[in-house]
């Protein structure tokens, strides 16, 4: 992916409304990439540096040409010119709020986040589980039937279907 990445890049160097870049997320860039919510390597994220969002489209260079020439500005606080009606409202709504009440929200909506990963993480340690077990029985399963005699019935089986006797 590097070699398409890089190719991106220079593609976009020159763009007034596009950045394409990287960050080390282990080095210098590790803070940028807290705040973003990387958790893992190579993570793509767009839009607003605010409120980044994760890219979950194809990852060779005509894919990702492709996603980077439909971007463009969006609806945002610092694009208030770009939304609708219904948006200026609500960012008017959010701008008139306390710092202290939009840490609260933001906190809430995180924790929301956070209860649905975990609740995500621990159903799906059940479904692994459950397809652990399921997949035991059938070999175990299998297993008996095989010494229950299946190849000796089929043999035989096979042999009257072929119309000689016994030996």
């Amino acid at each position: 992916m590097k070699p398409a990445w890089d190719s991106l890049m220079a593609e976009f160097k020159d763009s007034k409304t596009v950045l394409v870049a990287d960050v080390d997320c282990t080095a210098a860039g590790k803070p940028l990439c807290d705040q973003a919510g990387v958790k893992g390597y190579p993570t793509i994220k767009y839009g607003d540096p605010a409120s980044m969002e994760d890219y979950k489209g194809g990852r060779d260079e005509k894919a990702l040409k492709e996603f980077a020439k439909g971007l463009k500005p969006s609806c945002s606080p610092s694009n208030i010119d770009l939304c609708d009606d219904e948006k200026k409202a609500e960012i008017a709504r959010l701008q008139a709020m306390p710092e202290v009440a939009l840490d609260a929200l933001v906190q809430e909506k995180e924790k929301l986040l956070e209860e649905s990963e975990a609740l995500f993480k621990s159903e799906v340690e059940k479904l692994q589980a459950a397809y652990e077990k399921l997949s035991k029985d059938k070999e175990a399963t299998a297993a008996q039937v095989k010494e229950s005699g299946l190849g000796l019935i089929k043999a035989v089986k096979a042999l009257k279907a072929s119309g000689k006797s016994e030996l």
